[in-house]
């Protein structure tokens, strides 16, 4: 039951800005959660907490300790990002729309509509209240649009919807003038404002702004100390006086003559927002048909990366304005475009396709292309090692990703309908899929490519599969035509039509054991087909329509899900029914916004559409349209625990009573269509109105997408599983590493007496104590510790109870170690002496024994692939060897 979140697989980037940490580590929004990429390692990973709503920004510290998030309801959350856990909490009075930490680190500025907040940045500190208010900038006469901090934190650029920038200084000075400089002249929304370094006296010398029409502005500080008529920026308002210095003198003609208080002497005596700035050029795009939405600015490069709503990004060398690259990426807008820390990469989003780009302009090449599902995952399969998963959606893509790293390695697109199942065929390098297009396809994941098309006679959709355990037959269930077909895998040729059901087919499976195959239909039945004998079928009658069915791994058992929301155990060899469980209660959902009934009287939802088994069979995982997935004791037919798949209030059915204050003459307010709205971010409501349930009598909600689990999947080694949702693949992995037994804890049993017994040569008894503690790092030091020729006498001392912990630990080191030969000969010395307590306890411990299989295997396949392909270069050498020892 120690199952934690681990990750999220397939959702796709929704909107918000993108930051970079520490030069290689990309942090996107992905919903209500945040996703990481180790862009040099290609490591995927989702952090475990989950705001209240979909994230709009994040700011990263410089240090890269510590996240700072902002969802749409105006919550903040203060995150250490080494720990991934959340610190603090904070919420806004009004729409936050833009965020930045300063250089330091210590400031946080927020943009809270037509204020600007300045924060001091919490830190670690552990007080009552951690974020205060340092100061409140209220000039802004429109939604603050961006924020960019100078290097030395000391000044803060601000744009806006008023079409102008305004120049903040943050440490106020007695007799100095504190109001900002204002930048005019642009004629839309501003969308980013920068600081320019001056490298020789690495001062700040220019100030680049950019407006949403495709404009950019130079503004230059101008040094000399002649006296001019003229204002330096349309805009500006006049000096005023400050206990009698810097007064400006009055001219014959009533205008006041402007000094300029930046010199060489005194430039750092007086703000720069005092200085004398002028416009020195202004330049555009060039892009008439649209409009400027994402910028960034690299200072130590002096280049400036513009993305546009038709799908363009631009890359400009300042200040001569130099083109250096211009593509175009997709035909949608990009919400995110910005540099890494060195500059040499440049990072895109695009809400509306779902997409994360990262491309490297000097070599015009790509880092990475990620996009997850465009529409909800409907099913998902794990290979048999365990190693990869593969996903299918409505987009009509099949994605297989690797589930250590949480990266899509291949993309399939050749069907033309939604995916409705997939299967990896057992002991083959095998993809089996099927589709609503009336297809189903063999994919090999050794070269990628679909080598074998399975049809029917007449154009059938199939919504189930599965094939024998010698992958020798496929078999597919059909939605309209209520037929099994079952095609020959080497030929693709079909074999026979299985006929009898009243229903769509949506359940199909064999047995693990046998040649029988087990289908399930909408006709209140489940049936038994012997494929290889007398062709003999056996009906199991239900009292309502059956949803899925699912095998127990040791094939004696056979469980089925009803539309009453109950769930049915069979004995597949007798033919009887065991025992069942009524789970209505356990899967009740929220209320959706178009129910006329509260939850606890709504009776749609109250179901199980997907089971799967665990490893050993002792419990059952079943999940459906609701916010919960349900672990149920099969023995003991209980409740054992609830994972609840999300907390996103974006989403329909997570609470269960909607507030009154929301409901309008017109419906539901969060459910209207605001034409008028300026917020372009996301992806278009009709893309999220696919949520509909697919059961007999379902209503469909428009708007909003409903939390629902379709597909659930253990993996083999029974260490985790994947769980398709509404907000993608849901990774939960169980984590042993920081739990242990105390039964059998005692004064003496502690880390300090292991490592005193490894220090006195006792390793025997230093193995024993870890495995007492269980601790992972203990017993793996342990293990290796011990010398060769001892291993025997070790292994015979182990008490059977710590073999399941001792087989994992192998496995682990299998993939973590080089002492390939001293692992291989620990777990055959383990398997000698205690053979019969494996033999008679194989039920319990064949989740850890597939574990040390599947790692074994994929060691041998390496080895295999690394003699065969150097098996030539060792004959050479061996032959150079003998003609040397000949002469």
């Amino acid at each position: 039951m120690n199952f934690r979140f681990q990750n999220l697989l397939g959702a796709p980037y929704r909107g918000g800005n993108v930051v970079v940490s520490e030069n290689t580590n990309l942090i996107s929004p992905i919903g209500n959660r945040v996703s990481t990429t180790d862009l040099l390692n290609f490591q995927n990973l989702t952090l475990p907490f989950e705001a209240s709503t979909n994230i709009t920004h994040i700011a990263v510290s410089t240090d890269g300790n510590f996240l700072f998030v902002v969802d749409e309801k105006s919550h903040a959350y203060f995150i250490n990002l080494r720990r991934h856990i959340v610190l603090h909490r904070i919420t806004f009075n009004d729409r936050v729309t833009s965020l930045k930490f300063s250089p330091d680190g210590s400031l946080i500025a927020v943009g809270v509509g037509k204020l600007v907040q300045i924060w001091r940045s919490p830190g670690f500190r552990k007080i009552f209240l951690p974020f205060e208010r340092v100061r409140t900038f209220t000039h802004c006469g429109g939604t603050v649009t961006s924020l960019e901090w100078s290097p030395d934190s000391d000044y803060l650029l601000v744009g806006s919807k008023d079409l102008t920038v305004r120049l903040f200084f943050l440490r106020a000075q007695s007799g100095v003038r504190n109001k900002p400089f204002l930048f005019a002249g642009h004629r839309d929304a501003i969308v980013g404002a920068f600081f320019c370094l001056e490298k020789k006296n690495h001062g700040i010398c220019r100030i680049y702004t950019l407006s949403r029409d495709g404009a950019i502005c130079t503004w230059c500080l101008n040094n000399t100390n002649d006296l001019s008529d003229t204002p330096s920026s349309p805009g500006t308002p006049d000096q005023e006086e400050n206990n009698g210095q810097n007064v400006l003198p009055v001219m014959e003609n009533g205008s006041r003559k402007r000094k300029n208080f930046i010199t060489n002497e005194n430039a750092s005596d007086l703000p720069l927002h005092h200085g004398n700035w002028e416009l020195l050029k202004k330049n555009l795009f060039l892009q008439a048909h649209g409009k400027l939405t994402a910028c960034d600015y690299h200072r130590d490069l002096d280049m400036v990366v513009v993305g546009f709503s038709t799908g363009v990004f631009g890359l400009y060398q300042l200040p001569d304005f130099v083109c250096i690259s211009q593509l175009s990426i997709s035909r949608e807008k990009i919400t995110t475009a910005l540099f890494n820390g060195t500059g040499n990469w440049l990072i895109f989003g695009c809400a509306k396709l779902g997409q994360l780009l990262v491309w490297e302009w000097r070599s015009d090449s790509y880092i990475l292309k990620h996009q997850g599902h465009y529409y909800d995952v409907n099913c998902l399969a794990y290979s048999p090692d365990s190693q990869m998963l593969a996903t299918g959606a409505d987009d009509n893509k099949i994605k297989v990703w690797t589930v250590s790293s949480g990266s899509c390695f291949v993309t399939f697109s050749e069907h033309t309908n939604s995916i409705t199942a997939l299967h990896f065929v057992p002991s083959k390098h095998c993809l089996l899929s099927a589709s609503l297009d009336g297809t189903v396809r063999a994919w090999d994941l050794f070269r990628y490519r679909n080598f074998k098309i399975f049809t029917s006679p007449a154009s059938r959709q199939f919504v189930s599969l599965t094939s024998d355990q010698s992958g020798d037959m496929v078999c597919a269930g059909t939605l309209d035509s209520f037929e099994i077909f079952i095609w020959n895998m080497k030929n693709a040729h079909l074999l026979d039509i299985l006929s009898g059901h009243e229903g769509p087919v949506h359940g199909l499976m064999f047995s693990p054991t046998n040649n029988l195959l087990a289908s399930s239909s909408w006709d209140k039945t489940v049936r038994l087909w012997d494929l290889c004998g007398k062709g003999a079928v056996e009906s199991f009658p239900h009292t309502h329509d059956v949803l899925t069915v699912a095998y127990r791994p040791d094939g004696k058992q056979l469980a089925s899900s009803t539309l009453d929301g109950q769930i049915y155990f069979w004995d597949p060899l007798d033919g009887v029914l065991m025992y069942s469980i009524e789970g209505r209660r356990d899967i009740t959902s929220g209320r959706l916004m178009t129910d006329r009934r509260s939850a606890a009287n709504s009776t749609s939802g109250k179901c199980f559409t997907t089971l799967c088994y665990s490893a050993d069979g002792s419990y059952i995982l079943a999940g459906g349209s609701s916010k919960y997935i349900c672990m149920y004791d099969v023995e003991n037919q209980v409740l054992l625990r609830r994972f609840q798949i999300t907390r996103n209030l974006a989403i329909d059915g997570v609470v269960d009573f909607l507030n009154s204050k929301n409901m309008t003459d017109a419906g539901p307010i969060d459910l209207i269509d605001d034409e008028n709205s300026d917020i372009e971010d996301g992806i278009d409501k009709q893309t999220r109105e696919r949520s509909g349930s697919d059961l007999p009598g379902a209503v469909l909600n428009r708007g909003r997408a409903i939390a629902r689990t379709k597909c659930l999947r253990i993996a083999p080694t029974g260490r985790c599983w994947a769980a398709a949702t509404t907000e993608g693949v849901l990774i939960y992995s169980i984590d042993e590493s920081f739990v242990f037994d105390p039964t059998h804890l005692d004064m003496d049993v502690t880390p300090e007496a292991v490592e005193d017994a490894l220090d006195t040569d006792q390793t025997q008894k230093a193995l024993l104590i870890s495995l007492r503690l269980n601790e992972d790092s203990l017993i793996k030091k342990c293990i290796l510790t011990v010398k060769p020729f001892d291993v025997p006498i070790v292994a015979s001392s182990i008490p059977p109870k710590y073999l399941q912990r001792l087989f994992e630990s192998f496995a682990d080191l299998l993939d973590s170690c080089p002492h390939l030969e001293f692992i291989l000969q620990w777990s055959q010395e383990i398997c000698k002496h205690h053979g019969s307590f494996i033999q008679q306890n194989s039920r319990s411990l064949i989740a850890s024994l597939r574990s040390l299989q599947n790692a074994i295997t994929v060691l041998h396949q390496d080895l295999s692939d690394v003699c065969s392909s150097n098996q030539y270069y060792l004959k050479y050498v061996c032959n150079e060897d003998e003609e040397k020892a000949d002469q």
